[in-house]
């Protein structure tokens, strides 16, 4: 992306307009219906001797600043970025893959509000420590797909995660094997540090041979395996579907509520294979960024050469700054004028 374009990091933002649109709707018939019954009261020659300090005009230029504060709040929420910010990361030599469990299965709530949405949390709060590791993102049900290429971007990474949802899988049943052997083919074979993958799932598996695909990563490319289980293993939760604008209902198989529960045993069986360690979540919710430092970051690293990171630079600032002033502008104008305007027109 060149250094002169353009973007907004969050369009979804763009929604807050019809919230803005409804509120100034309301204003201007309110300001409208005071004017009516004004002029009930009497014609505006009489109302001007009766309320000398009466200005409607003031009433209409607030409403004027309100909206335009409340526009400026909107454009800051969409987050505009323009211009180029250059940085300078020292590669650490560790490269990492996360490994996510997008099957229906992680749509329990037993780890609230989800499985998934628990999943999703502890790979952000993870990447908030990874200095200079590399990334990747993979998430897998049916078949395992390739997110996120190892990368220093980190603000991809998250968005990618964020953007994660079941139906991102291509077909149904949950692979984990096939989703570590993607895993590890997605590591360059020249790399000279230390290699992991964390998998963040609930251990449910259609006969993939996940630790067999784990201890091949381990004795044929020193790859580390950790996984992290999410979910009730004892009592488990059922299964959530909703049917478009339906209310949610409970997934059935044979007539029977389908049960769902974490897997701890594959797990570590996972994590044993793969020479890493297992870390049973279960429905708690875990310091990651704390794991992740207690487990990955004791990884032997190999220092590599510093890597130039582009960044679009964030603007949100300014448009959040000028609607502050907006908005503060707007609440010190008085529907009434002073004195020595009250023989002035009205609007």
């Amino acid at each position: 992306m060149n250094s002169g374009s353009f973007q907004f990091a969050q369009p979804w933002a763009l929604a807050w307009l019809w919230l803005v649109a409804l509120i100034v709707l309301v204003a201007f018939l309110g300001l409208r219906k005071r004017r009516i019954l004004l002029q009930r009261i009497a014609e505006w020659p009489l109302l001007q001797q009766l309320i000398p300090n009466l200005n409607l005009a003031r009433g209409w230029f607030r409403l004027f600043l309100g909206a335009l504060g409340m526009i400026a709040l909107t454009l800051a929420l969409m987050d505009p970025r323009w211009g180029m910010q250059v940085e300078q990361v020292q590669q650490r030599g560790l490269d990492v893959a996360f490994v996510i469990d997008v099957s229906r299965s992680m749509l329990a709530g037993d780890a609230t509000p989800s499985r998934l949405e628990r999943a999703k949390q502890f790979a952000i709060d993870a990447s908030e420590v990874l200095g200079g590791d590399r990334v990747a993102l993979i998430d897998f049900a049916g078949a395992p797909a390739l997110r996120v290429p190892l990368t220093l971007n980190y603000a991809a990474f998250r968005q990618a995660v964020v953007e994660l949802e079941p139906k991102a899988a291509t077909r149904g049943g949950t692979l984990l094997g096939d989703a570590i052997r993607l895993a590890a083919r997605s590591f360059p074979v020249e790399s000279k540090g230390a290699k992991a993958i964390i998998i963040l799932s609930d251990g449910e598996d259609m006969e993939s041979m996940p630790s067999e695909a784990a201890a091949k990563a381990f004795t044929e490319s020193g790859i580390r395996i950790f996984t992290v289980g999410i979910g009730d293993s004892r009592d488990g939760a059922r299964i959530p579907v909703t049917e478009g604008a339906q209310a949610t209902r409970w997934l059935v198989h044979d007539g029977q509520e389908v049960w769902t529960k974490m897997n701890d045993v594959a797990l570590r069986e996972v994590a044993v294979a793969g020479g890493g360690a297992f870390i049973p979540a279960g429905t708690a919710q875990l310091d990651m960024a704390q794991v992740y430092k207690d487990s990955i970051g004791n990884l032997e690293r190999a220092e590599q050469e510093e890597t130039v990171i582009r960044r679009q630079t964030p603007r949100f600032q300014w448009f959040a700054a000028a609607a502050l002033l907006i908005l503060l502008s707007e609440s010190f104008i008085s529907d009434t004028r002073g004195k020595a305007g009250a023989k002035g027109g009205q609007s």
